[in-house]
């Protein structure tokens, strides 16, 4: 098997011995996520089989994968469909922005329905695909291709007997092979012969197949790298979106990634906590954790290091689950924390969302893009116990971990907060461990004390930092924030102190 780190360099000498080792060569399909998985991309020059259910993204990765060819790599393509009219295809395609006419007049493009009538192949009780070879074959050369894709294979071999099918299968694959195409070939899979009589194990060089499954009515696409002949491979199940700017892939970090540490301190917006902090607040690339009960301050610290770092020309994506944008900035207006300037002029953006529009895998997924879109220096997810509320045993923790090492390979700095309650804390401490997974964590309580209530704030937990351990009082009002440290003799006030998440 070929070394991972090998095929990360691509077609460069491997070895500086003269120790013979195959390399496999592998042309990048340019579909976000799938070539980092696959660690390179697809076999070159080998077939591909793309397998799933109906509605599952077979297509639309197909010709993603053809149409990347042609703008990224100087590739032309052959899209050869067995099921969908042509005219439907490119009326599909425009929906997401893919000119295929444009393509196919630049003659980089050959675009055909094959139709097989069955019923005549029943009557005569003879089948061969050397019709399919001529075409394909002259349809490649008109185009110099590079790439093929066969979509719907399977619609070509209904009812054959099992050895016509088996044989004229293998030709198949093998021609394709020696007119040294890159090939993708969708099918289905179910009761489809691809599954039912394992052909994929014969002749297929790598199998990927995609699927769709429904938890809590909330649907996510999945995808999964079923074989990979002579390449290391990641063998997890990754969620993917299908949406008008094509398909994206998360998450893209399929093992423990090296992180990037920096020196460098952002500040947290509140003088009086940067002081706590060695009087440089959070490190860049840090995960900050603010946790406590409704009502206590913590949309109000981030939105303050949001203003913050804003004012220092930093890009902010201000991830909300709870508030709408407009509520958010109007509420924050009443304490002296402008947000509106930031923007208008670009420097904030928000993400909202309902969260139950979507499970916690759809939702990163799509900061992820905003991420990539706007170049962002900092994250605020507020707040993160609103997404995450699947049972103990859901892999929503893990799916957190690799977001935050992605981040982190970033540099970018992101601030979570979490609602906890007196009756749901245990429950939440055991279901979602968040504070484990983050760098630094400051938690808020609310006590009522002498005919107030009073928000006392501290923290817990800080890597890499010696933060000052004395407890503080939280105020907010029209004035702003402070943050005072407790007199010595109110010490005792805060002792019932509500652990972090």
């Amino acid at each position: 098997m070929v070394n991972k780190e090998d095929l990360q360099r691509g077609n460069s000498n491997a070895d500086q011995d003269n120790t013979n080792r195959f390399e496999l060569i592998k042309a990048k399909t340019g579909i976000q996520g799938l070539d980092d998985v696959t660690y390179g991309g697809i076999p070159e020059n080998r077939p591909t089989l793309v397998v799933g259910n109906v509605g599952t993204g077979k297509t639309v990765m197909a010709m993603e994968f053809i149409i990347n060819g042609i703008t990224k790599y100087d590739e032309p393509g052959v899209f050869m469909t067995f099921e969908e009219k042509t005219d439907e295809l490119k009326m599909n395609m425009m929906s997401m922005g893919y000119d295929l006419d444009k393509f196919i007049s630049e003659n980089k493009l050959y675009l055909e329905r094959l139709h097989v009538d069955h019923i005549e192949i029943q009557e005569t009780g003879r089948y061969n695909i050397d019709g399919l070879f001529i075409r394909l074959g002259a349809a490649i050369e008109k185009v110099k291709a590079k790439r093929v894709v066969l979509d719907s294979l399977d619609t070509l071999f209904t009812g054959l007997d099992d050895k016509i099918l088996r044989s004229e299968f293998k030709r198949l694959f093998f021609w394709l092979k020696e007119k040294k195409v890159t090939t993708i070939i969708t099918a289905e899979v179910g009761n489809v012969f691809l599954t039912r009589f394992g052909l994929e194990e014969i002749v297929a060089d790598c199998v990927i197949e995609l699927n769709c499954r429904v938890h809590n009515q909330i649907a996510t696409r999945r995808l999964r790298i079923v074989k990979y002949r002579g390449s290391y491979h990641s063998i997890n199940e990754y969620p993917f979106t299908l949406d008008q700017k094509g398909i994206t892939i998360f998450p893209i970090v399929s093992e423990s990634p090296q992180i990037i540490v920096s020196s460098e301190r952002i500040s947290s917006g509140i003088r009086e906590i940067d002081e706590m902090l060695e009087n440089k607040g959070f490190y860049v690339g840090s995960s900050i954790l603010v946790s406590g009960s409704a009502g206590t301050g913590k949309s109000t610290l981030v939105s303050a290091f949001s203003e913050d770092a804003c004012k220092n020309n930093k890009k902010v994506l201000y991830c909300a689950f709870e508030e709408a944008p407009n509520q958010i900035i109007r509420n924050m207006e009443t304490i002296g924390i402008h947000l509106k300037n930031h923007t208008d002029s670009g420097n904030l953006r928000f993400y909202y969302s309902r969260p139950t529009l979507q499970n916690l895998e759809l939702h990163l997924i799509a900061i992820r893009k905003i991420i990539k879109e706007i170049n962002c220096t900092a994250v605020i997810l507020d707040p993160i116990t609103n997404i995450m509320y699947e049972d103990i045993n859901s892999d929503m923790r893990t799916m957190l971990i690799r977001f935050i090492d992605y981040l982190k390979m970033e540099q970018i700095t992101v601030m979570l907060t979490a609602t906890v309650t007196t009756t749901s804390l245990q429950l939440i401490q055991s279901h979602e461990g968040i504070s484990s997974i983050v760098d630094l964590c400051i938690m808020i309580e609310e006590k009522y004390i002498k005919h107030r209530h009073r928000k006392f704030l501290y923290v817990i937990k800080s890597r890499g930092i010696n933060n000052s351990k004395k407890d503080y009082e939280l105020l907010i009002n029209p004035g702003g924030i402070s943050v005072s440290p407790v007199e010595e003799e109110e010490h005792g006030i805060a002792n019932n102190i509500m652990p972090c998440l």
